[in-house]
């Protein structure tokens, strides 16, 4: 793992907190990864309380859940999780694109466009979650000028309990030598919010959100067979 111990503090809950979930968002800590009390406290450096404060917030946010004779995991990938989440998803995303392109102002434009060229530059190197981050950086510079908070705050909590299918559906999408894909509908997107478009942008959402599905569906292990 890539963890690292932490300040002394008295909100030392908050900091194991912060450190698993950003171990479970860059893709350091994958899904069915035991989160065992004893060796992250080691790890982190602190008791074995601010532990399992921790993991219990991480199972209410969705990232962590018990598992019989494993104890707490980093939340599993399922098929039905995938495409729920991703229901959620266009109905709120596809929504705040169509806002959000209508009143986007220049300067709004000009920060996606930003964006844009520096998760290209994480795509060429492979650096996923930096990717990722980018990527929802520039949907969030859209989505704010929706001008509802509510409505971006949602969606980023979909955001950060799908985190690990879109590392699993990115890193396959890589390995199967189509980067393409993973940039072409932000920059058309760019494109939508530039002109004001507010019907492109719908759209552009729409077919993003619904390609994302399947590559990630691809990439899920395939259930095991019953007997």
């Amino acid at each position: 793992m890539a963890l690292h111990k932490l300040e002394p503090s008295i909100l030392v809950a908050d900091q194991v907190f912060e450190a698993i979930h950003d171990g479970i968002m860059n893709g350091d800590l994958p899904a069915g990864h035991r989160l065992l009390i004893r060796d992250l406290a080691a790890e982190l450096g602190t008791s074995v309380m601010p532990v399992r404060e921790a993991i219990r917030r991480l199972e209410e946010a969705g990232l962590a859940e018990k598992v019989p004779y494993k104890g707490a995991v980093v939340k599993g990938l399922t098929l039905e999780e995938l495409l729920h989440v991703y229901d959620v998803r266009r109905v709120l995303e596809v929504e705040a694109a169509r806002l959000g392109a209508s009143q986007v102002t220049s300067d709004q434009v000009e920060q996606m466009r930003q964006q844009y060229r520096a998760m290209l530059q994480a795509l060429q190197e492979q650096r996923v979650a930096d990717m990722l981050d980018h990527d929802e950086q520039l949907l969030s510079i859209l989505y704010s000028a929706a001008g509802n908070p509510v409505l971006l705050e949602m969606i980023r909590g979909l955001w950060r309990r799908c985190r690990p299918y879109k590392i699993v559906g990115a890193r396959n999408t890589l390995d199967s030598g189509d980067p393409a894909v993973l940039s072409m509908f932000q920059e058309q997107l760019i494109d939508a919010a530039a002109h004001h478009d507010a019907a492109a942008a719908a759209r552009i959402n729409t077919e993003s959100l619904l390609s994302a599905t399947n590559r990630i569906r691809q990439a899920l292990p395939s259930p095991a067979p019953v007997s």
